[in-house]
């Protein structure tokens, strides 16, 4: 990540710091005189490189490791409204950040016909979320849920072993 502090006049780039070396960088002519006197004040010159530090450290953090992958459960119920049917479920949780995308499967070929909970916040700060859709209760074949998320580095996919 590139951190800097700088400093134009009258439409010109003037002086910036440079993080790395702890001193400034005359980009004019004009900063020649004030170049050399900012270099010599060696104490706010330690705080600049601090608080800059500090800064981006803090961005790193909220932007890295504030990723959280979801946790991925597959469930089935009874159809309440028909017998000849079960209601297969995919519950994703604690994931951050918020967007999500979930499918539930038949040997690989997403399902029609699904149902969403939408993208619900968690007590924790993270999200969650549930699909589900009716299956033939005689069914055969392979059923998954796959989801796709930011904190993955490739999709998980769940099998519901029924």
């Amino acid at each position: 990540m590139e951190v800097f502090d700088e400093y134009g006049f009258d439409g010109e780039d003037l002086i910036s710091f440079n993080y790395e070396t702890m001193q400034w960088i005359d980009k004019n002519p004009k900063a020649k005189e004030t170049k050399e006197k900012w270099d010599r004040n060696t104490g706010h010159n330690q705080f600049l490189q601090y608080f800059l530090k500090t800064c981006t450290d803090w961005i790193s953090a909220f932007h890295n490791t504030n990723k959280t992958p979801p946790d991925v459960h597959v469930s089935v119920s009874k159809s309440p409204d028909d017998e000849s049917k079960l209601v297969l479920s995919c519950l994703a949780t604690g994931f951050y950040p918020r967007d999500v995308q979930m499918n539930i499967r038949l040997n690989r070929i997403n399902l029609e016909d699904q149902t969403s909970s939408g993208i619900r916040p968690n007590d924790d700060e993270t999200f969650q979320m549930r699909i589900s859709v009716k299956i033939d209760r005689n069914h055969e074949g392979s059923y998954d849920c796959l989801v796709t998320h930011s904190s993955l580095t490739e999709p998980v996919t769940v099998a519901w072993d029924g």
